[in-house]
């Protein structure tokens, strides 16, 4: 991880600890994940917000106008508001995304739940996720949320990644595998 991102991801951890305890105890862990789709939704679909929250043309006061219209317009819980508020004034804002992680992170530990990104050469059909996330749940004790992808250049096979684990079975790396050892050989 380079150094301003691990940094990103370790201000964004405590702020995610803080907000996480307070929606624990005020039981508003769902208005919590509410919150955390529609941010990451609004951040997918606004060029605008991706600039607010990562220029620092803005200043404490622009930002903060602009995500308190925001947080009101979208109906936002006041944990939420008030964390944004305090990105705003910290000038730490840039840090949502990877706050939006951290904190469904949390919320999926907390549900005993786990995601798998999978990358298949092909998309996979429900039922062959279904017995992924069934096989994956006999090895990791959670219920596992599949992230699916495809990438063509796999050839077959797929490549699992649930947390830092990772198995890689793709075609792609079995003869890339072989490509080395017949180097070896030769």
């Amino acid at each position: 991880m380079s150094e301003p991102a691990s940094i990103s991801f370790g201000i964004a951890s405590r702020y995610a600890a803080a907000v996480f305890d307070i929606a624990k105890e005020g039981k508003a862990l769902k208005a919590l994940t509410a919150d955390i789709d529609a941010l990451d939704a609004a951040l997918a679909e606004s060029a605008d917000l991706r600039d607010l929250i990562n220029s620092p043309l803005y200043s404490r006061e622009d930002q903060s106008r602009a995500v308190a219209a925001l947080a009101g317009k979208m109906g936002l819980s006041a944990v939420v508001t008030n964390t944004l508020g305090l990105l705003c004034a910290k000038r730490r804002l840039f840090v949502l995304p990877q706050l939006l992680a951290a904190l469904r992170a949390r919320i999926a530990d907390e549900n005993g739940e786990i995601t798998a990104e999978v990358v298949s050469a092909k998309a996979l059909t429900k039922t062959q996720s279904d017995k992924l996330a069934k096989t994956l749940k006999a090895s990791t004790g959670k219920t596992v949320n599949i992230k699916a992808a495809v990438d063509a250049s796999l050839i077959g096979g797929l490549v699992v990644k649930v947390g830092s684990k990772m198995i890689d079975t793709s075609i792609r790396s079995k003869l890339a595998a072989l490509q080395n050892t017949m180097k070896e050989v030769g």
